[in-house]
């Protein structure tokens, strides 16, 4: 049994594998083929956090690989009313046959899965969120081809989708430019354990120079509302825009998770430009983790 709660839990190899298995599921999908590997298999989907892309992929996808998706919001479960995270693990993971939770601290995943008797997945925590990568590196796959030896930047808030960059540039073996405000770096020990895949910038400029992909998210994240004035005060010189892509290389990619606030950390055109990508990005969600499911629920059939 494997879980998947940071890109670091499966090897390069499985990594590559993973994303050449979503481009082919994909273009299974856009033929219409059926293909139903899960029929009879429930996933359990735990949100703590609201989400659209999350929820509507892995229910969208366990759907077309034959299969079931359960939602549970905290107000619809004892876990949202103080059960202990592994009692709820020990009873869910008995019921389902794999487990995918969006929360806040990492330390819960962490909890749940020590506890599980089924796969699980990190579907967004506060330091993390490595589905996001598998479609990313699909998307540039799909365009640009292999992203190994590549260099990427990113640019704004070293949160939880940086840090998954981070493990991405080991794991995929591309260098990673990170531009951020003093005091809003990513964790100084992933950067220490990256440090021959990371260079740190103040300025994004210096970052997106000679980049073959940039990459952004929103100033404030889910829980941090009440930061949002200072970190668009702070922010403000982090912007991308179309004249900030023009440094990075001819060929480079914009990508951005969603959803984005349009004149904030993306200029109000930005979307629009052919470099950006972010509905491609968006649409591999639902394939990578339909990669990711078969791979964690039929490794021995």
């Amino acid at each position: 049994m494997r879980h998947f709660l940071t890109l670091l839990d499966f090897s390069p190899e499985e990594l590559n594998w993973l994303i050449e298995r979503a481009i082919e599921l994909k273009q299974m999908h856009k033929r219409g083929e059926v293909y139903e590997p899960l029929k009879n298999r429930v996933l359990g989907m735990i949100f703590e956090k609201s989400s659209t892309r999350t929820r509507v992929s892995f229910e969208a996808g366990m759907a077309q690989l034959g299969g079931h998706a359960i939602f549970l919001s905290p107000r619809d479960t004892q876990l949202g009313r103080g059960e202990p995270v592994e009692d709820s693990a020990r009873v869910l993971s008995r019921m389902v046959d794999v487990v995918m939770i969006r929360t806040f601290e990492h330390e819960i995943v962490e909890r749940f899965s020590a506890f599980s008797e089924v796969p699980v997945i990190n579907a967004l925590t506060n330091d993390f969120h490595p589905c996001q990568l598998l479609a990313d590196i699909q998307t540039y796959v799909e365009h640009r081809g292999s992203i190994k030896g590549k260099t990427v930047a990113w640019v704004g808030d070293g949160n939880n989708m940086c840090q998954s960059y981070i493990n991405a540039a080991q794991q995929f073996d591309f260098h990673l430019n990170v531009a951020t405000p003093e005091g809003y770096e990513p964790s100084a020990f992933l950067v220490k354990e990256a440090a021959d895949r990371v260079s740190l910038f103040r300025d994004p400029k210096d970052a997106v120079k000679g980049a073959d992909l940039v990459a952004t998210d929103v100033w404030a994240s889910m829980g941090q509302e009440d930061e949002q004035a200072e970190r668009v005060r702070i922010f403000r010189p982090y912007q991308v825009s179309r004249e900030l892509l023009d440094l990075a290389n001819p060929d480079v990619l914009f990508m951005h998770c969603l959803p984005a606030h349009r004149g904030e950390e993306v200029s109000e055109d930005l979307l629009d430009d052919p470099r950006a990508v972010v509905w491609d990005e968006a649409e591999n969600r639902l394939h990578a983790q339909k990669a990711l499911l078969e791979f964690l629920l039929c490794q021995e059939e």
